[in-house]
C-alpha cells in the first residue's frame, strides 16, 4: 500500500470511463436501468455486476467504501447514512435477541443510548466494563452468550485509549470479535485492524468529512476473524434466500459484510446519499493534514489549560497526567487527536460564565470540525444519562468539551482566556462547588 497522504488521494478510486472526469461523479440516482430481463434478473441474481438500487449500492457510495477500507487496511467498508448507524448495522449483522455484548464503560453518550434505549428493547443484553484497562475484567465479565467486545480508540470525552492489543487478545482467546470505534482516532493516527480489531466503524460525519456538512458512517471488516468457525449461526448455517446455503458458503470470508449489507444496511435502510458520500470523500483527501495540525493545537491548548489555576483538571491522552498517557504514547504517536476536556473547579456556574464569554469557539454539539467547538456535555448531550453515570464517566457538572479545530493555537488560546476572565470577573471559586465532585475530576 502506497503511504496514508497518497492513499487518502487515490484508494479506492475507479475512473469515469464515460466522460473521463478525474473526480469521482455523483450518481444522484434511486435506480439503475437494465437493458433486458435477463439482465435485471442477473444483477438481482448476483451473477451479473453492477447496481440494482442505490439504498443496496450506489457507485459514489462505493467509492468512499474502497477509500476507508483501504485507509484502514480492512477487507471491506459498508458506508451508511450516520455513525450511530454504522454501529447499529456493525451489531446487528452480529446480535440477536438473548446475545450479551461486553462494552467499555466510556464511550460516546449516543452509543450507551443505542445500547441501552434500543438494542435492549430488542433483547440484547450490554454491560459494561468499568476499567477497561482490567483485561482480568474484561475476562470476569463474559458470558457463554457474549457475542462481542466493543470499545472507542479515544472515548469521547474523556479521552480514555482503549487497549485495543490486550482486548483483542480477550477476543480472539473467546472466539468472539472486537469492534472498535474510531472515529476520534482516523486510521492516520491508529488503524485498530494493526493491533487486532475484527470490525471498526466511524462516524464519518467527524473527521473524514472533516468540514460539519454532513452526515455518515462506514463499518469496516479487517478480515482478520474466522467467520466459518464463528457462533454466529446466521453466517455459518442455511439461508432460505441462499437456497439453503450458508453465508460462508456463498461469500466465504466476505460472509459478514454480505450479511450486513445485504440484509441489515438494506432492510432496515439507513441509507447515505450519493451527495453526501461525496463530500465525504473530497474530505478524506485532506486528512493527514487536518487531523496532524489538530492534533498539535489539541497538545498545546491542553498543556495550556493545565497550567492555569482554574482548572482542575485536563482530560487529554497527550498529558503525562492522563492516566492513559502510557497508551498514547503505545498506540497514538502520531498525535493523540484534537478532542478533549477540562474541568472547570467553580462547577456548572464556571462552565456557563466561560461558555457564554468565547467568541471564536463555536458552541455546538460535534466534533472533527475545521472550525473549533465547546460543549457542556452535563446540561447536553450528557443531560439524560443518572448521575452516578455520569460520575462514574466523569462528565462533572464543571466539564467542558472542546473539538480543537485549524484555527491558530495561539488564537484559540487567547479565546480561551476570555472564557477564564469572565470566570474570574464573577469570582466562581472551587469553594462553590462540591468537593467531591472536584476531587472526582481531579483523579481522571
Amino acid at each position: 500500500m502506497p503511504q496514508f497522504s497518497t492513499a487518502q488521494v487515490h484508494a479506492g478510486e475507479a475512473r469515469d470511463a464515460a466522460h473521463g472526469a478525474r473526480v469521482t461523479p455523483i450518481y444522484l440516482t434511486a435506480g439503475f436501468e437494465f437493458d433486458s430481463f435477463a439482465h435485471a434478473e442477473g444483477r438481482f441474481g448476483g451473477e451479473e455486476p453492477g447496481y440494482t438500487y442505490s439504498r443496496s449500492g450506489n457507485p459514489t457510495t462505493a467509492a468512499l467504501e474502497r477509500r476507508v477500507a483501504a485507509l484502514e487496511g480492512g477487507r471491506d467498508a459498508i458506508a451508511v447514512g450516520s455513525g450511530q448507524a454504522a454501529l447499529t448495522v456493525a451489531l446487528l449483522a452480529l446480535v440477536q435477541s438473548g446475545d450479551h455484548v461486553l462494552s467499555a464503560q466510556s464511550v460516546y453518550s449516543g452509543t450507551r443510548g443505542l445500547f441501552e434505549n434500543g438494542l435492549r428493547r430488542l433483547g440484547i443484553d450490554i454491560e459494561f466494563v468499568d476499567d477497561p484497562t482490567d483485561l482480568a475484567e474484561w475476562r470476569r465479565r463474559l458470558r457463554p452468550n457474549t457475542r462481542a467486545l466493543f470499545g472507542e480508540s479515544i472515548a469521547n470525552p474523556g479521552n480514555d485509549v482503549l487497549d485495543i492489543a490486550g482486548i483483542a487478545a480477550v477476543a480472539r482467546e473467546n472466539g468472539i470479535p472486537l469492534i472498535v470505534d474510531n472515529t476520534l482516532a482516523t486510521p492516520y493516527l491508529l488503524r485498530p485492524g494493526d493491533f487486532g480489531a475484527d470490525i471498526v466503524v466511524h462516524s464519518a460525519s467527524k473527521y473524514l468529512g472533516g468540514h460539519g456538512s454532513t452526515l455518515g458512517g462506514v463499518v469496516v471488516d479487517q478480515g482478520s476473524y474466522d467467520w466459518a468457525a464463528s457462533p454466529f449461526a446466521h453466517l455459518t448455517g442455511p439461508d432460505e434466500w441462499l437456497e439453503g446455503a450458508s453465508y460462508v458458503d456463498a461469500h466465504g470470508a466476505g460472509a459478514y459484510t454480505a450479511f450486513a449489507r445485504s440484509v441489515v444496511a438494506s432492510l432496515f435502510g439507513p441509507v447515505l446519499s450519493p451527495l453526501n458520500a461525496f463530500l465525504i470523500q473530497q474530505g478524506i483527501e485532506t486528512l493527514s493534514l487536518r487531523v496532524q495540525r489538530q492534533s498539535d493545537s489539541a497538545l498545546a491548548v491542553a498543556r495550556w489549560l493545565e497550567a492555569q489555576p482554574e482548572v482542575v483538571s485536563v482530560d487529554y491522552a497527550g498529558l503525562p497526567s492522563h492516566p492513559s498517557f502510557p497508551l498514547a504514547q503505545r498506540y497514538l504517536p502520531r498525535g493523540q487527536g484534537a478532542v478533549l476536556g477540562f474541568t472547570l473547579g467553580g462547577g456548572a456556574a464556571a462552565a456557563e460564565r466561560f461558555y457564554d464569554a468565547v467568541q471564536l469557539l463555536s458552541r455546538m454539539t460535534h466534533i472533527g470540525d475545521v472550525r473549533s467547538l465547546i460543549l457542556h456535555p452535563a446540561s447536553t448531550t450528557h443531560a439524560h444519562l443518572p448521575g452516578d453515570v455520569r460520575e462514574r464517566t466523569g462528565i462533572g457538572a464543571g466539564l467542558l468539551r472542546l473539538s480543537v479545530g485549524l484555527e491558530d493555537a495561539d488564537d484559540l488560546i487567547e479565546d480561551l482566556s476570555r472564557g477564564l476572565a469572565a470566570v474570574a470577573e464573577a469570582d466562581v471559586t472551587i469553594s462553590d462547588v462540591d468537593a467531591t465532585a472536584v476531587v472526582a475530576a481531579a483523579g481522571r
